[in-house]
């Protein structure tokens, strides 16, 4: 009997796979190509996080050294002003009884010596009796007198700055010597008859103090610094800046009575900012105040260090700006030399751009119609001062490179040329009925041409002789005829007259040889720019 095929032998072998194709190849090596590039996107993106964290790390520790940095200088200058702090006061001391030993014995000797001082008589010909009338008040903390002393003396104004804060040293307390010094002018002008009279006692014959009180403010500041500090640590005392700050607010609220921001005088603004800078009161608060004040009064030359010293240095850029669209390109270039911003506000172009709208503004002047007696002048004068700034903005900042003055010099040289030639005086023609040998004053030329004037048909009257008891002059005097409309009512007599100003009709009016608005070559006074 056979045998049973196995059935694993009936089975058939799986038939071959058929040979990859071309297009298989091309996605394999497609999809090879993709998980390239994503590796190496993501790779490229670990690697750019990893330096991020590294540079931010670098970055922190750099902040955490710096911060570091300060805290010891802090620490430093902490344990400096703790360590200085006993000396600087045995100096104050020491300071304030030798001052005190000072005033003693100048009251003791007050009824022996001349009161000159506080009387005002003597004269002061040189610094060094500035100095020892200036110390006298300070001494005996008469500071009524000091500021009588001072206020005087304006033409002074450089002695009076070197020899004010040496005698403040010998107060023997400045800040409120100072303080009651200027008080009847800051915060609020108190004087009575509040006006220009030279006669006024309370205002010396000038009415704006503002350069006194800025004065003596500034000079109060190298006496308040610290001996071993400096500026670092001002010595102020509590109730004196407790005082400064009262006074502060007593200008602020009055400063709407002074017209506002925009209205408010200049020497005022200035008072008022030396004070705050003095006192160490600037407030956080108002830096949008003094910003208006800066930039109102940015004129003024010590504007620019009083803005930084009120914290304005990060608002300079806005300040600046402002004053170039306002057309004072000149003020502008000293705010951008004392923040250093050159590069940001290059000057010359700032300073020709002053002088092209200064010259289109004399071109305005000329072509007015309403303004024709005075505009030749009065453009000339414009551009005359805008040449003058720009001229001292060159020299002082070192510009000459890259704004030659020499054609500004020309120029100016021209306008003055032409100014001279304008002044001379005009020859006049010698008038035939001149009488020089009396000198007396004779009718004009064009008289008989008025209105009210008669000429008479008749000859000329016989001379007239004046008595030698009435007349120092010998010579005769010639009557002329007289109109009958006016003096004879009627009457056709030759009968003489002398001629009197008043009594001819339209007698001429007598005026300075330039004088007047209406005359084009009459001088005026140059103003400065500063």
């Amino acid at each position: 009997m056979g045998s049973i095929a196995d059935p694993g032998e009936l089975t058939q072998p799986p038939p071959p796979q058929p040979p990859p194709s071309f297009d298989d190849f091309q996605r394999q090596t497609s999809l090879m190509t993709s998980c390239t590039l994503l590796w190496k996107e993501l790779s490229d993106h670990f690697t750019s996080l990893e330096q991020n964290l590294e540079k931010k790390s670098a970055a922190l520790k750099a902040k955490l050294k710096t911060l570091d940095s300060q805290t010891n200088t802090s620490l430093d200058e902490l344990n400096c002003r703790e360590s200085t702090l006993s000396t600087v006061l045995s100096m104050a001391l020491e300071k304030v009884e030798k001052s005190k030993a000072g005033a003693i014995l100048s009251l003791a000797q007050q009824n022996g010596v001349s009161n000159g001082a506080e009387s005002g008589e003597g004269e002061v010909d040189d610094s060094l009796g500035v100095f020892l009338k200036l110390k006298t008040f300070c001494i005996r903390m008469d500071f009524k007198n000091f500021w009588g002393f001072v206020v005087v003396r304006k033409k002074e104004l450089e002695s009076l700055r070197q020899e004010i804060p040496k005698a403040l040293g010998e107060c023997v307390d400045p800040p409120k010597f100072v303080l009651e010094a200027i008080s009847e002018v800051f915060p609020v002008d108190t004087r009575k008859g509040n006006d220009n009279s030279a006669n006024n006692s309370n205002n010396n014959g000038n009415y704006d103090l503002g350069w006194a009180c800025v004065l003596l403010l500034e000079s109060l500041v190298p006496v308040l610094v610290d001996p071993m500090l400096g500026k670092k640590r001002m010595l102020v005392t509590p109730s004196i800046k407790e005082k400064a700050k009262e006074i502060a607010e007593i200008w602020k609220k009055s400063l709407e009575d002074r017209g506002g921001v925009e209205n408010v005088k200049t020497p005022d603004v200035h008072t008022f900012l030396q004070h705050l800078v003095t006192f160490g009161i600037v407030k956080e608060e108002d830096l949008g105040l003094y910003r208006k004040l800066v930039v109102a009064s940015a004129w003024r030359k010590q504007m620019p260090k009083l803005a930084v010293s009120l914290g304005l240095a990060d608002k300079m850029p806005d300040i600046i700006e402002e004053l170039i669209s306002r057309g004072q390109q000149v003020d502008a270039v000293h705010f951008i030399f004392e923040v250093d911003l050159v590069d940001e506000f290059p000057p010359v172009p700032l300073l020709k751009a002053f002088l092209k709208d200064a010259k289109k503004l004399a071109t305005s002047i000329l072509e007015d119609p309403n303004n024709t007696g005075r505009a030749a002048h009065m453009a000339a004068k414009k551009e005359q001062s805008a040449i003058r700034a720009v001229i001292k903005c060159i020299e002082e900042y070192k510009l000459e490179a890259e704004f030659p003055p020499e054609n500004l010099k020309k120029r100016l040289e021209q306008l003055e040329k032409t100014k001279t030639e304008k002044r001379k005086p005009v020859v006049v023609p010698a008038n035939k009925r001149t009488r020089a040998s009396n000198g007396e004053h004779v009718p004009p030329a064009k008289a008989g041409r008025l209105t009210n004037a008669y000429v008479s048909s008749f000859p000329a009257a016989p001379t007239f002789v004046r008595s030698p008891s009435h007349s120092p002059y010998h010579a005769g005097v010639p009557a002329y005829p007289s109109p009958p409309a006016i003096y004879g009512h009627g009457s056709r007599s030759p009968s003489p007259y002398i001629y009197s100003p008043e009594a001819y009709p339209g007698a001429p009016v007598t005026y300075p040889a330039y004088g007047g608005y209406g005359n084009p070559m009459a001088p005026a006074y140059q103003q400065p720019y500063y």
